[in-house]
């Protein structure tokens, strides 16, 4: 998640003509080699259900919880040093996630690949940016390319290393992208009535870039949007709680919510997203703004805000993986049932910035 408070600013997309230095290359490959010895790891234990998880004991309905913790510590790793938008660690992030999409059979959705490229302009401690990049991935529904369609959404960069210290962003956000391959994977064995676009974000931390410049480039055809969910920090709760946001500025998804959370393996609450909440109205926090603010609804899924949030302690052991499993469990029952009546959330669209509906959902 972003900085409370923070400003955003659109920029133009990355030109492809921008080639790596010869030292930032070597930095990205020395990271790479580094994600590819640990790739084999994880490959080892991938798939193997059913296992003695360390600090699970629920055993999870939908997702494989062995891949999806081993991808957050991964990509929480000091190896790719806080993943930060425009470093060798972000794309070195980036390389893994795409080799995940690519691993549990996700199909590109554009016509040049998973990748799309995002600009990322110099900051403070940064005066030469590498690019960067979404990956976008889908599951084709009964009729491809027609109808509605879900966009799930999850960034992966995050802090860097600041003043000498790796910032990790195990909860803010790997577990995002974590839940997102994990979901992902799920409804690629277990195909939906409706398309899903599954898209791990770039550059959320400094400005919503990698959204901002999926919502410009039009790289999905933005008028058949019916929903965004967004994942941000859902890895790390000790009371067993995860927040759905979006219910106050569409409120007939209240009930969808309230459905899901009868059966919901953790405890799922709406809140979070009112204006006279002020820093916790989370509505312009993380990438679903951009969706919010062209009319598309959304639902954002996170926890409340903990010791580790933007710290160098949000590393992997901080999490709680059996909140984090039956999280990611309770995102799959959500995003079935938001595909089983999304005709009807599609008619809850509304022009860009326009006052958000009242009513529940249509008959």
């Amino acid at each position: 998640m972003a900085p409370h408070g923070s400003r955003v600013k659109l920029y133009e997309p990355w030109h492809p003509e921008i080639r790596l230095t010869s030292k930032r290359a070597f930095a990205l490959a020395a990271m790479i080699g580094v994600v590819a010895v640990l790739l084999g790891w994880f490959l080892l234990d991938q798939g193997r259900r059913g296992e003695a998880i360390p600090g699970v004991t629920y055993k999870a309905q939908f997702i494989n919880p062995v891949p999806m913790l081993h991808l957050v510590d991964v990509l929480a790793s000091d190896a790719l040093e806080g993943r930060a938008a425009g470093t060798p660690g972000n794309e070195a992030a980036r390389a893994f996630i795409r080799k995940r999409f690519e691993e549990i059979g996700l199909k590109p959705y554009l016509a040049s690949g998973l990748q799309q490229p995002v600009t990322i302009l110099p900051r403070p401690g940064l005066d030469a940016p590498g690019p960067g990049a979404n990956l976008i991935g889908w599951v084709p529904g009964e009729t491809p390319g027609v109808g509605p369609m879900i966009i799930v959404t999850a960034h992966y960069d995050h802090l860097g290393v600041v003043e000498g210290q790796i910032y990790n962003g195990a909860d803010d956000n790997a577990s995002g992208t974590g839940a997102l391959v994990a979901t992902a994977e799920y409804f690629v064995g277990h195909p939906p009535k409706h398309d899903i676009l599954f898209v791990a974000l770039d550059a959320e931390e400094v400005g919503f870039l990698g959204a901002r410049e999926f919502m410009r480039s039009r790289a999905a055809d933005l008028s058949r949007a019916a929903l965004n969910i967004n994942l941000d920090m859902v890895s790390r709760s000790d009371v067993g709680e995860l927040y759905a946001a979006g219910t106050y500025h569409t409120p007939a998804l209240a009930e969808l919510i309230t459905d899901a959370a009868k059966d919901a393996p953790v405890s799922l609450l709406t809140g979070h997203d009112r204006p006279e909440q002020g820093i916790n109205d989370w509505t312009l926090q993380s990438d679903h703004a951009v969706f919010h603010q062209a009319g598309i609804p959304f639902l954002y899924f996170g926890v409340e805000d903990h010791p580790g949030y933007h710290q160098p302690s949000d590393d992997f052991s901080a999490i709680t993986p059996e909140f984090y499993v039956r999280a990611a469990d309770t995102l799959v029952m959500v995003m079935r049932a938001a595909d089983a009546q999304l005709p009807a959330i599609f008619a809850l669209r509304r022009a860009p910035d326009a006052p958000a509906p009242t009513e529940g959902l249509p008959e």
